[in-house]
């Protein structure tokens, strides 16, 4: 009997679609996601040392979800249990809790319970499994496409750490067909297939980061298909075009996508960008969005963002709305493109066809994300960040303000084209001087952005993990906290990042990136060994797979201890270092340091510029004006010394530098002034004892001085009035610090 279900098993497995024979069964396999579960985040760490907390996987169709869950199946050794959520109750659940009991109390072995879609549950069912998740009978991995903030009990959400899936790209789909191609066991690889490169592309991009969908279509062009005289099945661009017709665009009529495309098209409309709004609108319609909720948003708008600027604008919206009652679809689209068009350039003709020239981009350009800026940030601004970034242009003046409103893919693009006659005479100029303003704002944008992307994870709060690292980031004096902050906001840390803090030292910006990156990973290195058994003995304190990694020993060693740790191949996110170039060799600092830099990283710097640091003559006030000329000229000469590379730089250096390397450079100069108390050890170091009537220190000040060509009276003169003046005194002493931020082109 064994035997014959073993059979039966396999033969099921060979009948199954492709899209299911080929799940990925290891971490290797995956393909995509890159930003949750590439070397060294927290989610690949967690699955492959088997300490996995309560998930939810959240995203698109065909992005991975069940697959990632499979995949912790076959990775983790506690007892797998899966349930759909469409199929299963409260019965199933406590079957399952039950089951986790007995292993628990039998074996000691815990028991994962994945739920697919569990949207489906409604808040009973969640309610069920609540107390079973909070006293660790189960750790749950659930899977939906619905946003969990809004569809998933709160209390679930709060004990789990979500984890956003993203549409697949062009490369990963590519990769997972080839893979598919290839292989002998699952899929084709023991057919004669040959596919076009043509074929393949349009596959590809009709899927719109599905993989099931080109697997799908990839299966249905290969079963169909009969092999030609050569015995081989050639699948060319016609075979694929029949396989895979129409475009699958993302959209839910009650769920995130929905909401977010609805909001990208009133702040369209609010922004005085027609091009925008039409073309949010024509993905609604394709999408096949009930018009009546459209003009029930317009008419909204007319009377909430127009108004009086434009009284007939509430006449023309439900005027058109009766009319396309009347008429109805398809002929009702130049209705709504009609009053669409008249409240995007109302103040606060042939023109109803530009609807149809979205319409037709919606369904030949790859599908385009809604701009994070743009998207609903009401209900889920702090899970994922929507909404992060958008300007209301009602807070600038003439209630305008040169933004994108339209994709990246999509930007310049012109739907609607005022005419020359009546009305839209009148507004031609003012349409196209916004056009102008807007592009020079995106090209401007586009030559460097420190923009904050999507939220991709969040886990429940550790009240104490935080107020111990809150503690830690607070221990440090005004000055650096102010640079710590700075340097942070220019980096765009975000929760999934992989960093490394190259010069740790006391811990400044490590434990602001253990707070910001929990999901991501950090790691610290310090050339200092106390500094470094510091810093490991405070990162125990933090939860085991929380703790940033402490590297002890210089930079150039940086390859060495990533070896030792199996992370060789590891690239970071974001590299941060504060007082990292105090060493001679510029160059070499800037290719080690872009050898470590992934893909779409970015080198975030703090760096004080030793060329303008304070000088010493000008802390005092002098009798002597000759005197103070000829120490101020030499005082400026150590700072321009061709053979002194610690002090002889300023940020042009370091800027070329980073240039020729291939960084786009976002940089700010800060002066700052802080209290120094200037002590006898200062004094002693600047002016030592003479020995034998030569100097102790070869490049002390007062050596510099004579070099400069004071003669020695003059630097004992000098020396008596800075002991008078500055001994035991506390000064106002200035610096100048970069901030700089290169990113990887």
């Amino acid at each position: 009997m064994d035997l014959f279900k073993h059979g039966r098993s396999a033969q099921i497995q060979q009948e199954s679609p492709l899209a299911h024979r080929m799940r990925p069964r290891t971490l290797d396999e995956y393909v995509g996601q890159e930003h949750i579960i590439g070397p060294g985040r927290l989610l690949r760490r967690a699955i492959q040392a088997d300490q996995l907390s309560s998930l939810i996987f959240y995203g698109p169709p065909g992005t991975g979800k069940t697959t990632l869950a499979m995949v912790i199946a076959n990775s983790t050794q506690s007892h797998f249990i899966t349930i759909n959520a469409v199929l299963a109750g409260v019965k199933e659940i406590r079957e399952a809790i039950v089951t986790a009991q007995e292993r628990r109390e039998l074996y000691g072995q815990r028991t994962t319970l994945f739920v697919d879609e569990v949207h489906r549950w409604n808040k009973a069912q969640q309610d069920a499994l609540l107390p079973w998740v909070e006293n660790g009978t189960i750790i749950l991995v659930g899977a939906t496409t619905e946003n969990p903030y809004f569809e998933v009990n709160k209390a679930l959400v709060s004990r789990s750490r979500i984890f956003q899936l993203k549409p697949l790209t062009t490369t990963d789909l590519r990769a997972i067909a080839r893979q598919t191609l290839a292989d002998e066991e699952r899929g084709y690889g023991r057919l004669p297939v040959q596919i076009s490169d043509a074929a393949l592309d349009h596959l590809v991009d009709i899927a719109n980061g599905d993989a099931r969908g080109v697997l799908n279509a990839l299966e249905l062009a290969v079963e169909t298909t009969p092999p030609n005289s050569d015995g081989r099945i050639v699948i060319d661009l016609a075979v694929a075009e029949e396989s895979i017709q129409r475009r699958a665009v993302l959209y839910d009529k009650e769920g995130d996508v929905h909401y977010d495309t609805i909001s990208a098209f009133i702040k369209s409309l609010r922004g005085s960008d027609p091009d925008a709004a039409l073309y949010w609108m024509a993905k609604m319609i394709y999408a096949g969005e009930d018009p009546r909720f459209i003009f029930r948003r317009m008419g909204i708008f007319a009377g909430e963002d127009v108004g009086m600027a434009d009284p007939q604008a509430m006449g023309v919206v439900i005027s058109c709305w009766e009319a396309f009652e009347r008429i109805g679809m398809p002929e009702g689209r130049f209705h709504l493109t009609l009053a669409a068009t008249y409240l995007a350039t109302a103040p606060k003709s042939n023109s109803a066809f530009a609807f149809f020239d979205a319409l037709e981009t919606v369904g030949k350009e790859q599908e385009a994300a809604v701009p994070n800026h743009l998207k609903d940030g009401s209900r889920d601004k702090e899970g994922f960040g929507h909404g992060q970034g958008y300007l209301y242009p009602h807070a600038y003046r003439d209630h305008w303000v040169a933004q994108q409103y339209l994709p990246d893919s999509l930007q310049g693009k012109l739907f609607y084209q005022p005419g020359d006659q009546g009305y839209e005479r009148a507004i031609q100029e003012a349409v196209a001087r916004r056009r102008e303003a807007q592009l020079a704002a995106m090209v401007e944008r586009d030559t460097w952005s420190v923009e904050i992307g999507e939220i991709f994870t969040t886990s429940p709060t550790n009240k104490a993990k935080d107020a111990w690292l809150q503690r830690a980031i607070s221990q440090t004096g005004d000055n650096l906290a102010r640079q710590r902050e700075k340097l942070f906001a220019l980096a765009a840390v975000q929760r999934h990042h992989r960093v490394l803090d190259v010069n740790a030292g006391s811990g400044l910006l490590t434990w602001e990136a253990a707070r910001r990156a929990p999901e991501g990973g950090v790691w610290a290195l310090t050339a200092d060994v106390t500094q470094g058994e510091a810093l490991r003995q405070m990162a125990a304190k933090l939860p085991e797979m929380e703790r940033p990694f402490i590297l002890i020993g210089p930079f150039t060693d940086l390859e060495k201890l990533l070896t030792l740790r199996g992370e060789a191949d590891l690239r970071f996110d974001r590299i941060l270092a504060r007082n990292l170039l105090t060493i001679n060799d510029l160059q070499l600092t800037i290719g080690e340091l872009m050898h470590w830099l992934g893909a779409d990283g970015r080198l975030c710097l703090i760096q004080p510029l030793p060329r303008h640091t304070q000088r010493l003559y000008a802390l005092v006030t002098w009798d002597d004006d000759a005197l103070r000329a000829k120490v101020a000229a030499a005082e400026e000469t150590i700072y321009h010394d061709p053979t002194d590379s610690l002090v002889n730089w300023d940020e042009d250096d370091l800027v070329s530098g980073l240039r020729a390397a291939g960084l786009e450079i976002h940089m700010s100069i800060e002066k700052q002034t802080e209290q120094r108390r200037i002590t006898a050890a200062h004094l002693a170091r600047w002016f030592p004892q003479e020995v034998g009537g030569a100097p102790q220190a070869k490049s002390s000040y007062a050596q510099r001085l004579r070099d400069a060509g004071l003669s020695g009276a003059e630097v004992e003169k000098v020396a008596a009035l800075y002991r008078r003046k500055l001994g035991e005194q506390t000064v106002h002493w200035q610096t100048a610090v970069l901030y700089l931020v290169g990113k990887a082109g």
